[in-house]
């Protein structure tokens, strides 16, 4: 797999076939949906869960791999297990624990939202490779300059990181060891040259795409092509019932 695409699952799927646009704007949708749902309608969520859990299979994404990158949301995680000990209000006994009701679901609310968007924004990455996400952007008429200033910093982000990676091996083979404090200079230097040659890496691809006539618009591998009325009904159905039942139970408490 390119390391430029990222997340990307190369597949023949019914989600894979579908244009990027619908599918960003299914994403948008079907995020704005479970952040309407109401945090004590528990069951809803779990409806939520099984649509992206269709979606998923009809991808063929396996679960694991959905749970390994679900990890990028710990940080959330450990907020949300902290908002009972941290939130003010009526005491709730779990056990030798005595913790605040308004803190147990305000951490419930973080954690499943948290998650659920995780998720989502997973299954947009598994089945659109970062290429397609920009021409989607682009045919969303998203500004342009925000596209190009995106697209550079996918390019050549793994480039960043693989001179980290080797300025790193070279202090450990001059003997650094970064376990010691006095050792945070080599890695301040470290990382400054690294800021030094990405910025005159930008300089030295400005001066190209200038030489080669750039008019501030960059070529996309996946043309924006436009998506049919079927493509937008067929993106939009599961969002639609996630709106419908945020709606429903929103309207039921």
């Amino acid at each position: 797999m390119n390391a430029v695409d990222g997340l990307h699952r190369p597949g023949d799927s019914p989600l894979h076939r579908l244009r990027p646009q619908v599918k960003i704007v299914g994403l948008v949708a079907f995020t704005c949906a479970i952040a309407a749902t109401p945090r004590e309608a528990v069951w809803a969520f779990g409806v939520h869960a099984l649509l992206l859990a269709a979606l998923f299979a009809v991808a063929r994404v396996p679960a694991g791999w959905v749970l390994t990158r679900s990890l990028v949301e710990s940080p959330f995680l450990v907020l949300a297990l902290a908002f009972p000990f941290m939130v003010e209000g009526p005491a709730v006994h779990l056990g030798v624990l005595t913790v605040s009701e308004p803190g147990l679901w305000a951490g419930w609310n973080l954690l499943a939202k948290a998650t659920l968007g995780v998720w989502a924004a997973l299954l947009l990455a598994a089945t659109t490779p970062v290429a397609g996400v920009l021409a989607g952007l682009s045919r969303l008429r998203f500004p342009e300059i925000l596209l190009q200033i995106t697209a550079f910093a996918i390019r050549y982000a793994h480039l960043t990181v693989a001179e980290v990676t080797q300025m790193r091996l070279a202090r450990l083979a001059r003997g650094d060891d970064p376990r010691f404090l006095w050792q945070a200079g080599a890695l301040a230097r470290s990382l400054g040259t690294v800021f030094i040659r990405s910025f005159e890496r930008g300089e030295r691809v400005w001066q190209a795409m200038a030489a080669r006539g750039y008019t501030g618009r960059l070529p996309l591998e996946i043309g924006p092509a436009p998506a049919s009325a079927r493509q937008w009904t067929a993106a939009m159905a599961v969002p639609a019932a996630a709106a419908a039942l945020a709606a429903w139970t929103a309207a039921a408490l």
